[in-house]
């Protein structure tokens, strides 16, 4: 008995081993792949500045631009305001706004810093008054975006009743993804 379980013992042992040995032989046919998936947040940037002037309103040469000059009305005076957009390089499509406040209007003359914003490409925002926009199509490049350049008071304007007045710049980007027009973007950018 003691030898048929030896023989038993060695014929499984043997079975095993030529279990193993095929299995460990066998080749499978396999295949593997990956997809990658990468997200990058896109952007919108601008600044807004303008010309440094003197009180006078002539530019200061070789001065950085500013984001504020003072100036001194005198009737018949031209004055140097030159704001403009500037949009950084990579900035998505986007709607660009200006707004415009301007406490000067009744004694400026022509041409009027409104005739120039549109005569510079900008659209007036229908129902808003002094908002005014562009579409912008991204660039590998920045992009300058002028509003206006200039500014004379009138000949025979009163000025003693404008020492606080100002004429304010406001500008705004939103991204044109998401709005199918300017006033939808404007509503948006303008909370």
């Amino acid at each position: 008995m003691k030898s048929k379980k030896k023989v038993f013992l060695t014929v499984l042992c043997a079975a095993a081993l030529v279990v193993a040995s095929v299995l460990g032989t066998m080749a499978f046919l396999t295949s593997k792949d990956k997809v990658n998936n990468t997200f990058t947040v896109g952007k919108v940037a601008i600044t807004l500045d303008e010309a440094k002037v003197t009180d006078m309103g002539a530019p200061v040469a070789g001065a950085d631009r500013v984001k504020a000059n003072t100036y001194k009305l005198i009737p018949g005076h031209n004055y140097t305001k030159d704001p403009t957009i500037h949009v950084a390089a990579g900035s998505e499509d986007s709607w660009i706004f200006i707004k415009v406040e301007n406490g000067l209007t009744s004694i400026i003359n022509t041409p009027t810093i409104e005739s120039q914003i549109t005569d510079n490409g900008w659209t007036a925002l229908d129902g808003v008054t002094g908002v005014y926009y562009k579409e912008y199509t991204s660039a590998a490049t920045a992009t300058d975006l002028a509003v206006f350049g200039a500014f004379k008071i009138k000949d025979d304007a009163d000025v003693s009743t404008y020492s606080n007045a100002k004429i304010d710049v406001y500008g705004y980007a939103i991204q044109k993804d998401g709005f199918d027009t300017a006033a939808a973007a404007w509503d948006e950018v303008s909370k």
